[in-house]
């Protein structure tokens, strides 16, 4: 059974693997800092209250501003997480095609030693 898996980590195009490993890696953990807190540089804000005297223009102006901030923020994130997944994707299916690979040239060795099996029942019968 080593020979198979010898062959498949021959088939893998390892030079790409190893080439978009370290931006997929850094992509990753940018990721994961941006969901490990709040967003950088946003104060938190007490939720209005119906009790409360209505907020001022400038309350509202700065709370609008707070709020865009975190909507880009989101989408950075979101795009990144995009372009992440697409890299993923890209080699998932290079392994997927080299794994097909294998599956073919490994149905072609069974054939291939069946048919030398009977030749050597065959020679032997003789």
């Amino acid at each position: 059974m080593p020979i198979p898996w010898m062959v498949a980590l021959k088939v893998i195009p390892w030079g790409d693997v190893i080439e978009h490993a370290p931006s997929v890696l850094n992509a990753a953990r940018k990721l994961m800092d941006r969901q490990k807190g709040p967003a950088a540089g946003t104060t938190a804000t007490k939720p209005l209250d119906i009790g409360d005297a209505p907020p001022t223009l400038g309350e509202l102006k700065n709370r609008l501003i707070e709020a865009r901030q975190l909507i880009d923020q989101q989408a950075a994130t979101q795009e990144q997480m995009a372009k992440t997944l697409a890299e993923l994707a890209e080699q998932n299916a290079r392994l997927v095609g080299a794994v097909d690979l294998l599956r073919k040239r490994t149905r072609v060795l069974l054939v291939a030693a069946a048919v030398l099996a009977v030749g050597v029942v065959w020679l032997f019968a003789r």
